[in-house]
C-alpha cells in the first residue's frame, strides 16, 4: 500500500479546523505507537488516525444525504445523535477520494466512534487512540492511558464505560452498538 501520508494531512486540513487537526495527526502518531506496541499494522493505524475525522465537519444534511444513499450504512444511524454520523461517512468518502480499499483501514474509520461486536485490532488500536491521544482532557483520561500500557480491552472498556455514563447523564440515547461493542470486549477479556 502506497499513499502519501502529507497529502492527506494536507487535505484533512482543509475539512477540519486546526483543533481538529492537532487532534487527528495526535490520533494517527497514538495509533501509530498502539499499533507498535499491541501488533496491529502502523501505517494502516496512521492513515486511519489522519482520516478518522474527515468529515466530522460537515454540514449535518450533507451527511444524513451520505447516509441515506449508502446501503451499506445502517439507516438506524439517523435515529442517534450527530455526533456518530462522521465516522460512517468517512468510512465511505476516503474510498473515493483517496482510493483507499483496504477493509481494515475503512471499517476503523466507520466504527471509531461507537465500537462494534468483536472489533478487530486495528478497530481497537484507532477508537482507543481518538480516547487518549495527548490533546485529550477529560476525567479519567489518564486512567485510560496508563491501563492502555496493559490492556487494549481494559482501557477500551473503561472509555466506553464512561462515554455510557456521559451520555445517561445528558438523559441521551446510547446507540446499540456501543453497547454491544463494550460487552463483546468483555467476553474477550473472559475467555483470555
Amino acid at each position: 500500500m502506497r499513499i502519501d501520508l502529507d497529502y492527506l494531512k494536507s487535505r484533512l486540513k482543509e475539512q477540519v479546523p486546526e483543533h481538529r487537526y492537532i487532534h487527528s495527526i495526535g490520533v494517527a502518531e497514538s495509533a501509530k505507537k498502539l499499533a507498535i506496541h499491541f501488533g496491529a499494522d502502523p501505517l494502516k493505524a496512521e492513515i486511519a488516525g489522519i482520516l478518522h475525522d474527515y468529515t466530522k465537519y460537515w454540514p449535518k444534511d450533507q451527511l444524513a444525504k451520505v447516509i441515506k444513499e449508502n446501503p451499506e450504512l445502517s439507516p438506524d444511524l439517523l435515529d442517534y445523535s450527530p455526533e456518530l454520523w462522521h465516522g460512517p461517512v468517512a468510512s465511505i468518502i476516503i474510498q473515493t477520494e483517496f482510493q483507499i480499499e483496504d477493509q481494515e483501514i475503512i471499517d476503523a474509520i466507520h466504527y471509531h466512534t461507537s465500537g462494534r461486536e468483536k472489533m478487530t485490532l486495528l478497530d481497537k488500536v484507532v477508537c482507543l487512540a481518538d480516547y487518549i491521544e495527548p490533546s485529550r482532557d477529560y476525567p479519567g483520561v489518564n486512567e485510560i492511558r496508563a491501563l492502555a500500557n496493559e490492556s487494549i480491552e481494559k482501557s477500551l472498556v473503561q472509555a466506553l464505560d464512561g462515554t455510557i455514563q456521559f451520555l445517561m447523564k445528558k438523559g441521551w440515547k446510547i446507540y446499540p452498538l456501543t453497547m454491544i461493542a463494550r460487552n463483546s470486549l468483555i467476553d474477550e477479556m473472559n475467555d483470555k
